[in-house]
């Protein structure tokens, strides 16, 4: 696996070696070892899938907070899509600054997102499966988010209207979003 450490420290764009013939590809996506060999420590304890039908679809700013903040390891392995981590640890020299990274099928490219980002992504195609490892269960108690276009923020997401869930509609603005990384 390559390691790609992104403008953000500690979010890194991983790509697994693709072996591929006529039948198809074969690739590993996680690897305690390679991980464990570039320095990155994460016990993974939960996997997640979500399915979005239709291009234009933004789920996110989310995050968990405190002793509950995840840590994720995201891929797309249908469609594509523009995944977005946001550095919400005040204390950081990237502090509220984002990276953007297409996410598909096709490049097979992952994005390990540390504990203390929030994270979304907008679907770039129709018919999307997106998958991720969190080291930390969901937890609804420490559910958090902040609104997809908070200007604060400035995510250039591409689109003006993106569809949203209701929850994801009435997240909060950054100015009154409570991330609990204060300490991070």
């Amino acid at each position: 696996m390559e390691f790609t450490e992104t403008m953000l420290k500690g979010v890194y764009i991983v790509e697994s070696q693709v072996f591929g013939d006529h039948r198809g590809f074969f690739m590993e996506s996680w690897s305690r070892r390679d991980f464990e060999t570039a320095g990155l420590y994460y016990e993974f304890v939960q996997d997640n899938h979500s399915s979005s039908a239709v291009k234009g679809t933004l789920r996110g700013i989310h995050f968990q907070r405190g002793e509950k903040a995840q840590a994720k390891l995201v891929r797309c392995v249908k469609g594509a899509v523009l995944d977005v981590a946001v550095d919400l640890r005040p204390s950081s020299p990237t502090y509220k600054k984002w990276v953007g990274v297409e996410l598909s099928g096709e490049n097979k490219r992952q994005l390990l997102i540390p504990r203390g980002f929030g994270h979304g992504f907008l679907t770039l195609t129709d018919d999307v499966e997106f998958l991720y490892k969190a080291d930390n269960p969901y937890a609804p108690e420490a559910d958090g988010g902040i609104r997809w276009n908070d200007p604060e923020l400035g995510v250039d997401w591409g689109i003006d209207d993106p569809i949203l869930s209701d929850k994801d509609s009435k997240l909060p603005y950054f100015k009154e979003a409570v991330t609990g990384f204060e300490e991070w």
